[in-house]
């Protein structure tokens, strides 16, 4: 598309003795209205094969009949428009449609705006601000409602045969259900390829945690087309082991380890954190399973009698702890803590701040979507040294990977 030349603009600016930048808006108004107007003549004219003054090339029993007027809304405000018609009204304009009245591509607009946080109220009045026509907040809703059927699509999407690593987690929201508030979990599956990339798998809102819960997102999953997994990164939530060993039998379960040492931690005072902490890394940063053991064994000497509650779920969730300790530091990296899922949830928390209360479950599961995609987007690099990472994932877990590469 060509542009105008400095001197053409500056001839411009001289003619119309622009002073504001208001004065500049009116003027583009006045142009965007007057070649609108042209291409729908120009439609017009390839419709009935004859220009207006040029009647004796006419070749149809079809003429011009008039003109409708029509308001619409564009970048530059309102703007007025006279529609020509037809004697036989087979006349469809494509340029402005016959039920179009928006070309201003504020829908897009809308739900960037919706994207970032803002409340149906606050776009309506941005908006009006910078458009200068109202958008009522119920039509903002209504416009943001457009998505579902997307949100449907992305949910339901096919998924590769095998993920490297699959990290749950839940965060919470206070949802208005039936006149009552009410909290729902929307429970976030994030997946990383074979190939190092990561990816949000799906959005799951619900109320409560449930092995029968689980095993639903688990078979889903499944039927979207995953047919292995080799680790679920997970923290403690109800029912979930159980229910990956249900339908993933071969996966591995670990538990989150950072979320192990906050655990341990809330039991111990002030006084004696350091120290405690200091000694707990012996156990965490250990060469292999055993070593890690007779560390914990030794921590259990030292502090077991003054902080029981401490060690004890380590001791309870061994299982799903342990297979950390066979890994090294490249993979332990990724599993030491569902911190990918947690950097999501501060995303998530920055666009829902403004929401102490969301009206619906699909109120709260747009804007966690639309949120979702802008984080997706600049995912574009995949895990540090992920040749090294896959080379120990093939030795590890042999005989898995190999008819996926």
């Amino acid at each position: 598309m060509s542009t105008l030349s400095k001197e053409h603009v500056k001839q411009l600016v001289r003619e119309n003795n622009f002073k504001s930048v208001s004065d500049v808006n009116a003027y583009l108004k006045d142009i965007f209205k007057d070649i609108i107007q042209e291409l729908l003549e120009a439609e017009l004219e390839a419709k009935l094969g004859y220009a207006k003054d040029d009647i004796e090339s006419k070749n149809t029993d079809n003429s011009r009949n008039g003109y409708t007027p029509k308001t619409i809304k564009s970048e530059f405000g309102e703007v007025d428009i006279q529609v020509p018609r037809d004697r036989k009204g087979e006349f469809k304009p494509k340029i402005i449609p016959k039920y179009q009245r928006d070309v201003s591509g504020i829908e897009e607009k809308v739900i960037a705006l919706y994207a970032r946080g803002m409340s149906t109220r606050d776009i309506s009045q941005q908006i009006e601000d910078l458009y200068g026509f109202s958008l009522s907040a119920e039509m903002v809703s209504k416009i943001t409602d457009r998505i579902a059927p997307e949100i449907k699509e992305w949910q339901q999407r096919p998924l590769e045969p095998i993920y490297s690593f699959i990290f749950m987690d839940a965060i919470h929201y206070k949802v208005r259900d039936n006149g009552r508030v009410v909290n729902r979990a929307a429970y976030v599956v994030l997946g990383v390829t074979i190939d190092g990339y990561k990816d949000i798998l799906g959005i799951w809102i619900g109320e409560n945690e449930s092995s029968k819960f689980w095993l639903g997102v688990l078979n889903d999953l499944k039927n979207r087309g995953i047919q292995d997994v080799l680790i679920f990164c997970v923290d403690g939530l109800t029912g979930l082991k159980e229910a990956i060993n249900a339908a993933y039998p071969k996966a591995e379960v670990q538990r989150c380890i950072i979320h192990q040492l906050r655990n341990s931690f809330k039991y111990v005072p002030y006084k004696d954190l350091k120290a405690f902490s200091n000694d707990f890394k012996e156990v965490y940063h250990a060469i292999n399973e055993e070593v890690a053991l007779d560390k914990l064994y030794e921590l259990k000497d030292k502090w077991g009698k003054e902080y029981p509650y401490a060690i004890r779920s380590w001791e309870n969730n061994w299982e799903v702890i342990s297979p950390f300790f066979k890994f090294t530091e490249e993979i332990r990296r990724i599993i030491y803590t569902t911190n990918i899922i947690e950097g999501l949830h501060r995303q998530f928390r920055k666009v829902t701040k403004s929401k102490s209360i969301f009206p619906t479950d699909s109120s709260l599961e747009k804007m966690l979507y639309l949120a979702s995609m802008n984080v997706v987007k600049k995912w574009t690099q995949r895990y540090k040294n992920w040749d090294r990472v896959l080379s120990e994932l093939m030795i590890q877990y042999e005989g898995r990977l190999e008819s996926y590469i």
